[in-house]
């Protein structure tokens, strides 16, 4: 049974990390070079700064086209010359955050964030799953974490769909392999295809793997726009729909992209029921605290959030709904909160 006492982050911590997300996201659309060009796809519309080089046109993603996108992306000039200033903003909420006791992303799992980001993995929608993204909920939802549950399984996870990245048009500056191998990970050939989603850690524990949503079997498929293959999975379309940023605090702030709470609450209770038994029955127990906890704050929070993503979940068929029943049946309590949501 996890501990559900749950403490506030102080007003001023909540309000130091919205502004560093805000000043990060600022960053982001200074960088534009040329003309906003929108292009729709699937009943959505996406972003590309096109610009020339020399002869050549070129395009870069900037994101799926949303107003407050727009209005960054409009205020692009002036974000430039305020490059400097932006700066020290963001190594002094970083340094106000662990002030008030935010803890902060390790060192290596920080490294390795901040290059993805660099090349680009986030922008051309990779998302961070597992723990590691767990742990960057405490910005989000402005609560204090124990450094229990924190704890890394030593797996650091990241998941695209692999239709958006086909689509996409465009590519990382750096692959991901290489930039593991220069963090000393090595990689994890598959047993019968050969094709690398996953890498050890040379000196230590670690793995990274690369996932996609299965929509038919859970076989390894390619994600163009990042570089890598990726371990298709079933229900993870369901956990990375409509992601949202945050900052990974490590030096002054790595702009990321995460599930959303509620989904990755509700998704770990599906996930729990997965796993069998052996050594995966510790990494169960962990799911159902991560999400018992989760699911507490936002029932305060944000109710109307956590019923829409149950009540999605509970649609999408008796498989799903056994899962979700199975976890519960071991979390009376939190079956409890979600039984008062969704009548």
């Amino acid at each position: 049974m996890v501990d559900l006492h749950i403490t506030s982050l102080s007003r001023s911590a909540q309000v130091a990390y919205q502004d560093l997300l805000r000043l990060h996201l600022e960053e982001t659309a200074s960088g534009l070079i040329g003309s906003v060009e929108a292009r729709h796809r699937n009943g959505r519309t996406y972003l590309y700064d096109r610009f020339r080089i020399g002869t050549q046109m070129k395009s870069h993603y900037l994101g799926e086209d949303t107003p407050d996108l727009r209005d960054r992306l409009a205020s692009a000039a002036r974000l430039k010359t305020e490059a400097e200033e932006r700066s020290k903003g963001m190594s002094r909420l970083a340094r106000l955050l662990r002030a008030e006791g935010m803890i902060t992303t390790d060192r290596e799992t920080g490294s390795l964030l901040l290059a993805f980001a660099r090349a680009g993995v986030f922008r051309l929608g990779g998302t961070l799953v597992g723990t590691a993204a767990y742990s960057l909920y405490q910005g989000e939802l402005g609560v204090r974490f124990d450094t229990d549950d924190l704890a890394q399984t030593g797996d650091i996870d990241f998941a695209s769909f692999e239709r958006l990245s086909v689509s996409l048009g465009d590519r990382v500056e750096e692959d991901p392999g290489d930039i593991l191998k220069t963090l000393k990970f090595d990689p994890v050939p598959g047993v019968f295809d050969r094709q690398i989603w996953k890498w050890r850690q040379s000196s230590g524990a670690a793995m990274v793997e690369f996932l996609t949503p299965a929509f038919g079997e859970e076989v390894v498929k390619p994600l163009p726009a990042l570089g890598v293959s990726a371990q298709a999975l079933h229900y993870l379309n369901y956990l990375i729909a409509d992601p949202i940023h945050a900052v990974a605090l490590y030096r002054s702030g790595v702009l990321i992209q995460i599930p959303r709470p509620e989904r990755f609450a509700i998704h770990k209770l599906i996930v729990a029921d997965r796993r069998s038994g052996g050594t995966d029955q510790g990494k169960s127990i962990k799911d159902r605290g991560q999400a018992a906890f989760l699911i507490a704050v936002l029932a305060q929070d944000r109710p109307d959030d956590l019923a829409e993503a149950y009540a999605d979940a509970l649609s999408r068929g008796p498989r799903w709904r056994h899962r979700l029943t199975s976890s519960l049946s071991k979390m009376p309590e939190t079956g409890d909160i979600l039984s008062t949501l969704v009548k």
